[in-house]
């Protein structure tokens, strides 16, 4: 039993989750069947984002917990952008601008929430079994496992369908033959390989 305090559910059982998601990709960053403060967690997923892609992102989309002066300093050093309001009274006036970007980062930022649900509702994460602490963990991971994996298998299936298509609606490629410079093009929109350090199309 983990103490949460929130609003009829003091207290919640099973493991806690730290998770990031990137491009509809989810990252498993921290699991613990003990409690822990989320917003200390924050840097450490950024630079786990920089090592695995090589740059800091243009902005992270975070609950409240996280938009700690602390979080927020360290973001601004390095050129980051946190989503939600500034510390302090909410401004009288807020520009057309600003709420256009506020709307934006909320909408951006519930794919994460989407991602729980589908994981909650598709492949049983709310329903798991194992007893040792060892056996969820691995129980947990298997289940994000697999959510990625079905995101990768959709746009498997969108690049096959769009083998034989055109961009025109309704076009067959003529003559029957795989378009090449269509079918890498989708493979860059998929983010399946990245056209600035891929020599495919020299080579075609």
């Amino acid at each position: 039993p983990i103490v949460r305090g929130k609003a009829g559910k003091p207290i919640e059982f099973g493991a806690k989750l730290s998770v990031s998601c990137v491009d509809n990709y989810v990252f498993l960053d921290k699991i613990s069947l003990e409690n822990f403060n989320e917003s200390c967690h924050l840097k450490e997923q950024v630079e786990k984002y920089k090592e695995t892609f090589g740059y800091y992102p243009e902005s992270v989309h975070v609950d409240k917990i996280y938009r700690t002066r602390e979080n927020r300093n360290w973001c601004k050093e390095r050129g980051i952008r946190i989503s939600g309001p500034k510390l302090g009274r909410p401004p009288k006036n807020v520009s057309e601008e600003e709420k256009k970007q506020a709307h934006s980062d909320e909408c951006f930022r519930n794919a994460i929430e989407g991602k729980f649900g589908q994981a909650k509702r598709r492949f049983s994460l709310n329903l798991v079994m194992t007893k040792l602490p060892e056996t969820s963990i691995t129980s947990i991971a298997i289940t994000f496992l697999v959510v990625n994996l079905s995101k990768l298998l959709r746009q498997f299936l969108s690049l096959f369908l769009s083998l034989f298509t055109n961009n025109r609606t309704g076009e067959l490629i003529k003559p029957p033959f795989i378009n090449f410079d269509y079918t890498l093009n989708n493979f860059y929109v998929l983010k399946l390989i990245d056209l600035s350090e891929n020599s495919w199309s020299k080579v075609a």
